[in-house]
């Protein structure tokens, strides 16, 4: 007997820029959303269904539990009806410290370390003694981190100064700061002779004194502090403690006075000398764990002992799983922090494969990011099995070939922000193909191949590349054109261009996906430089202090210190933000909003998206700024978001729109269609092709076909992901890179070539 259709059923929704909306979205099935970035997809997806399936599975659990667990607000809507338990799968890199690895975050090395506590020769204990995280399994040299981290003094501290003239290049024990005052005022040194000058004894002192309590006087003032030697000091501070929960600024900072090196013990492989001794068919548990994921498969497949028969094949299964969606050029020992957004999120999905839940909802964020279009298929397939588990499938996507594989289509739009909020289609993948929307007409249109080409001004080299997977390559990049460098995923595009070339050409303008700020007051108007203008309008209107007028400063809530919202830091567990009961999430005082220009106030300003702000304002230079945003197709922003909301496509867009005006650069571009439209992909190459005709020279790691198309020089690495790629595959135009039979992208863009003129 066929089971009746259920749907979830969303009525009246409003959230953001929701127009009061109404959807029955089919359970079980593959729902893709589409529509221009901004129009509204996030909104139903992520904030309204998502949000509310885990607040009502948060709400089945007791308060004192609730009281710990992250708070989901209700969203804005009439019902919300029929729901699941919602599993958010994200473009957020999953980070870590380096205590973790795609084996850790998957639990395949779990299974690993199960199959050499049964097999391994010589026995050397329970599963626990093959972890590296483990006081039984670490290697007691390097605490199981792989590699020994100092201080370097040569680069702490500057012998040929005295304290007093800031011995100390350490930014947080610089002259003045509060470590500084326990060293010069511990009466132990004279603060004025150069540190090159001092005795042994001094010397020792400085760097490894044993902790003391002193009472010293400043400016008369009795003080009391803690003395304890640079070394131990810097050492218990920052090296013995996880660095992961400090901000990436400040990590950046310490990683510029340390020195890196493999352990001398156990040469990076983590493990004590018991674990490395114990084999399996000749290898170790870290040589399995440094294979590539295609090489590992082949070796776990050759241990036939019935014993372990059950762990075998459950590490196969997972391992091919890792095979099918394209991530096979990984190692288990691979740090999570070196992976991009679209290998975490696919890293994501392999973890809820070997799941027996069923009738479950799985949300993703534009899964298809990083991969190459011969990697797509394999993408689909996956969501098609947890579709065909029971579950719902709910993907949020750009990508024409994740669109036609939907069992329904919802568009959102028309267009983003106050124009978006609309559906505007809902029915089969095909049928979308015949709507009149944006998402429609795109889906048959292809931006033709490029006939004319530019003409290279010289060339930068890339000299003897052997970084990660690089076959030792040499390779040049034309000056004054466009080059898209392209290839499979693993093939070495990012090690090629953002380590080497970059590393090599320090000059080039790096604009990626990383996030733009971790500071939770950061926005598009105080990251672009806007925010200092608009203050200063203000100021001279109302003649008062521009200081009022900002939020950190002396015109924020004293509520919230200018956030918004009360922010507590649950430690371990999510954060949790409520709006500030006094300014209404405004962020500031009362008296600052009575303060208008042209009858807004501050807070009506930051709540404008960039497109109305380019209408409000007159100023020259602010009005410059503002349309440099709105040209990277972030008119829907509104300037005061948080830059935390972003994706990681919307804040590498705030980067190029930060950059766009300069002259004579070299700009790296690193996938900038993520999160784009199609017919937003024009645009971008509008705005690639305007600073090259300015002057500068541009590069672009990318996979979008269309771009590729209208490159003036192409680089192709491959041929295949890891060990399998790191070479050059062509090297050319567009023209000539249909005609080559080695490159799968060449391929690809031949079939996409031959469909314009089909069509």
């Amino acid at each position: 007997m066929k089971m009746k259709q259920e749907y979830i059923a969303i009525k009246g929704a409003r959230e953001n820029n929701l127009k009061n909306i109404s959807l029955f979205i089919p359970k079980r099935r593959i729902t893709v959303f589409t529509g221009v970035s901004g129009s509204g997809k996030s909104s139903i997806v992520f904030e309204t269904i998502g949000a509310e399936a885990q607040r009502q599975l948060s709400e089945t659990f007791s308060t004192f539990a609730r009281n710990r667990l992250p708070r989901f607000s209700q969203p804005d809507a009439d019902a919300i009806e029929n729901l699941s338990t919602a599993i958010v799968i994200d473009q957020k890199r999953l980070g870590g410290n380096s205590r973790s690895t795609v084996g850790t975050i998957t639990d395949i090395y779990a299974i690993l370390r199960l199959l050499f506590s049964r097999l391994g020769k010589p026995f050397a204990g329970y599963s626990n003694a093959f972890s590296f995280n483990d006081p039984t399994g670490m290697c007691p040299e390097c605490n199981g981190l792989g590699e020994t981290v100092k201080l370097n003094l040569d680069k702490f501290l500057d012998r040929s100064k005295s304290l007093n003239e800031g011995a100390i290049l350490f930014p947080m024990f610089a002259v003045g700061s509060w470590y500084f005052n326990s060293y010069a005022y511990s009466g132990l040194f004279d603060n004025d002779k150069k540190l090159g000058d001092y005795t042994e004894q001094e010397w020792h002192t400085l760097l490894y004194g044993k902790p003391k309590k002193v009472t010293a006087r400043k400016d008369n003032v009795p003080l009391n502090v803690n003395f304890e030697g640079l070394v131990d000091k810097f050492n218990r501070m920052y090296i013995k403690r996880d660095t992961s929960i400090l901000s990436e600024s400040t990590r950046g900072t310490l990683e510029r006075f340390m020195s890196f090196s493999a352990c001398p013990l156990c040469k990076g492989a983590r493990l004590n000398q018991a674990a490395l001794n114990s084999r399996i068919n000749g290898y170790n548990i870290a040589e399995l764990t440094s294979m590539q994921i295609d090489e590992l498969i082949g070796v776990i497949a050759e241990i036939n002992d019935p014993v372990a028969g059950s762990v075998t094949s459950e590490l196969m299964m997972r391992l091919q799983h890792l095979m099918d969606i394209g991530l096979e050029y990984l190692s288990l020992d691979r740090g999570t922090d070196t992976l991009s957004g679209g290998e975490s999120q696919r890293i994501k999905m392999v973890r809820h494969l070997g799941s027996s839940l069923t009738d479950m909802i799985y949300i993703f964020d534009e899964p298809s990011i990083g991969l190459h279009p011969r990697d797509v298929h394999r993408l689909n397939e996956l969501l098609q099995q947890l579709r065909d588990k029971g579950n719902t499938i709910l993907v949020v996507e750009h990508d024409p070939e994740v669109i036609m594989i939907a069992d329904h289509v919802v568009d959102v739009g028309p267009y983003a922000g106050v124009l978006g909020g609309n559906i505007v289609y809902e029915g089969t993948a095909e049928g979308l193909r015949k709507a009149d929307t944006l998402t429609g007409r795109y889906l048959n249109r292809k931006l033709p191949l490029k006939s004319q080409y530019r003409t290279s001004k010289g060339y930068l080299a890339i000299e003897n590349a052997g970084l990660h997977n690089l076959k030792n390559i040499t390779v040049v990049i034309p000056v004054g054109v466009l080059t898209v460098v392209t290839g499979v995923a693993g093939a070495g595009k990012s090690t090629l261009i953002n380590d080497v070339f970059v590393k090599q050409h320090p000059e080039a303008v790096l604009i990626d996906q990383s996030a733009v700020s971790t500071s939770i007051r950061s926005s598009p108007a105080t990251y672009t430089g806007i925010m200092d203008d608009i203050r200063r309008l203000f100021a001279q209107a109302n003649d008062v202090s521009a200081s009022l007028f900002s939020f950190n400063s002396k015109g924020a809530c004293s509520n919230c210190q200018g956030l918004g919202f009360i922010y507590t830091d649950l430690a371990f567990l999510e954060p949790v933000k409520n709006p500030c009961e006094i300014c209404g999430s405004k962020r500031f005082k009362e008296e600052v909003l009575e303060y208008k220009l042209k009858g807004k106030s501050i807070s009506d300003v930051l709540e404008m998206t960039v497109q109305e702000a380019v209408e409000f304002f007159d100023k020259k230079d602010l009005k410059k700024r503002l349309q440099a945003i709105h040209d990277v197709g972030l008119d829907y922003l509104t300037l005061g978001q948080p830059l935390s909301t972003l994706s990681g496509g919307e804040c590498q867009r705030i980067k190029l729109a930060g950059n766009l005006h300069k002259k004579g650069s070299i700009y790296v571009l690193d996938e900038p269609t993520t999160g784009l439209h199609m017919s937003d992909v024009g645009h971008l190459l509008e705005i690639m092709d305007s600073l090259v005709d300015n002057g500068n020279s541009v590069i672009v790691i990318e996979h979008n076909l269309d771009v590729i198309k209208n490159a003036d020089w192409v680089i192709d690495l491959g041929p295949e992901g890891g060990k399998n790629g790191g070479e050059i595959v062509f090297t050319g135009t567009p023209a000539d890179l249909l005609n080559e039979p080695g490159s799968l992208t060449g391929q690809y863009l031949k079939k996409s070539n031959e469909y314009i003129y089909e069509t």
